[in-house]
This record gives C-alpha cells, structure tokens and sequence, in this order.
C-alpha cells in the first residue's frame, strides 16, 4: 500500500495495515472479545486514526460512551427502550476501548502513560458498572434485598479477575517471561467455551434490562460463571506463579 504526497490512506488501506499490525490475542480471550468486538474496533480505530485522534482520545471516546450507559442503568427506570440503550452504549464503548491500541499501533507505537490510562478507564468500568445495576435495582427494582448480593458479588469477582490478569502479565514480564499478549491464541472451541466470561457478552446483556426477571436470571447466570471462572483461574495463576519462581 502507498500513497502519494500528503495524501491520507483511505479507510480500506487503513484497515488493511490494521489487519497485518494485528497482535495476538490471549489464550483465554473470549469469543465476542475476539471475533466480534476487535473487528468493530478494527473500524472504529480507522476512522479515528483518518480523523487524527490520538490513542488517548480514543481512550476518553470509550470512557465517554461507558460511563453514559452506567449513568443510564443508575438512574433511568428500566424500560425496553433504556435496555436498548444502555447495551449500545456499552458495546460501543467496549469496541472503542479496543480500538485505542490499535490506533496506537498504526501511529507507530503506543505509551506508558497512555497504558496505564487504558487500564485505569478499565479498572473503575469494571467496578462501577455492577454498583450502578445495585442502584438500578435498588431505585426502580422490586426485588428481595438477597438479590441485591449478586451486583456486589460481581463487582468483586469482576475486579478481582481484571486485576489478576493484569498482575499476571506485570510479575511475568518483571521476570522476563513472555506475557499472555505474546503467544498464540487459542482454538475457537475454547473461545467459545469462554464466552460467558466475555464482557462483550455482559453489555449486551442489558438489552434485557426492562424486562427484569429475564435480566436478573441472565445476570445471575453469567454471575454464576465468572465467580467460577476466577475460582479455576486463580488457582492456575498461582501454580504459573510457582513455576515462574
């Protein structure tokens, strides 16, 4: 691909470069994370880039778009229509965020500050997204006050699984030991197999906030399965930690 004088690529050259500065994804990712959701970001990182945004603009982009669909299921009443919503806005925040480091990679490299941002949108996403459902619930939700435990019990096992991951990859590279990023993705059962762990799988989840009864069994479904998910997971975490030593 060339391009002449100051001439910007055009959006399919730009994907195209995408598509070969593409890096590998974890064992572990999901099946919408990679199938779904960095095809997305593959798009919107190639208008971004052709708009000029940097990384972290992208970065705020994705913020902005999350944190509108959190500030909806806090304090809209659930409706069809907010469920909508909601799930579109966390989606595309969710493709957004994936967009930002590829942006990075066509302008040729990322940073540490713009990293760290990327992580720390993530984290206070991660937290903040199941307190808003137990605010939701709370304000407009008939429900018994036991079922209030499951947002809690996600936030915790949401947050506690984000951190692991990326205390894995951090204590691995300070040993010189290739993080999960570098190695070759797994098989397309196993993503499947994932794919209630995805977070993708969540945002669009809310498409059933309205109807309550149907989200709080969905919601406690995928509760179920990650709290699981992080039981299995620390335990082979730990022992690559041992073997790591």
């Amino acid at each position: 691909m060339t391009t002449t004088g100051s001439t910007p690529p055009t959006l399919p050259e730009t994907l195209a470069r995408l598509r070969g500065a593409q890096k590998g994804h974890a064992r572990g990712a999901p099946a919408y994370s990679v199938y779904v959701n960095r095809r997305i970001g593959r798009l919107f990182a190639a208008v971004a880039y052709r708009w000029g945004l940097t990384p972290n603009q992208v970065t705020m982009v994705s913020a902005l778009h999350t944190f509108a669909g959190i500030a909806v299921i806090a304090t809209v009443p659930p409706s069809w229509w907010a469920g909508v919503v909601v799930a579109a806005l966390l989606v595309a925040g969710y493709a957004w965020d994936s967009a930002d480091g590829q942006v990075a990679r066509l302008r040729g490299g990322g940073s540490i500050a713009g990293e760290w941002l990327d992580h720390f949108v993530d984290a206070v996403k991660i937290a903040s997204l199941h307190l808003a459902v137990l605010v939701g619930l709370y304000r407009f939700g008939d429900v018994d006050e036991v079922v209030l435990l499951v947002p809690i019990g996600f936030s915790v096992v949401a947050t506690a699984t984000f951190f692991g991951m990326i205390l894995n990859d951090l204590l691995k590279a300070a040993r010189g030991v290739a993080s999960t990023h570098a190695r070759a993705g797994g098989t397309f059962a196993r993503s499947m197999l994932l794919l209630p762990t995805d977070f993708g799988v969540l945002c669009l989840a809310f498409v059933l906030w309205g109807a309550s009864p149907l989200f709080l069994l969905v919601y406690g479904a995928l509760f179920a399965v990650n709290a699981l998910f992080l039981c299995a997971a620390a335990v082979k975490w730990f022992r690559e930690m041992r073997r790591v030593d």
